[in-house]
C-alpha cells in the first residue's frame, strides 16, 4: 500500500507509482469524490467522461426526465 504524509500546510505529494498509474503530471488536475462517509475516491480529471461511466453502479430506483423537472421546480419554489 502507498502512503503520504499530509503537511502543515494540509498538501500532500502523490507518490511518483500513483501518479505513473494515474498518468498525471505537473499540473494536470484530480478530484476526490466521495463513495461514502469518511470514503475517498481520487481520480486524475483529465479522464474522459466516458471513462467514468458505472462507476457508482446501478441505482437503486430510477426516476424520470418528468420526476426529476417536478422536483426541480418544487425545490426551486420553496427556495424563494
Amino acid at each position: 500500500m502507498t502512503t503520504a504524509t499530509i503537511t502543515t500546510k494540509g498538501q500532500i505529494t502523490i507518490p511518483a507509482d500513483v501518479r505513473k498509474a494515474l498518468s498525471v503530471g505537473t499540473g494536470d488536475r484530480v478530484e476526490f469524490v466521495q463513495i461514502e462517509p469518511g470514503q475517498f475516491l481520487f481520480v486524475a480529471a483529465n479522464r474522459s467522461v466516458t471513462e467514468l461511466k458505472g462507476m457508482f453502479g446501478k441505482p437503486a430506483k430510477s426516476v424520470s426526465i418528468e420526476d426529476m423537472n417536478r422536483t426541480i421546480a418544487a425545490r426551486g419554489a420553496s427556495a424563494r
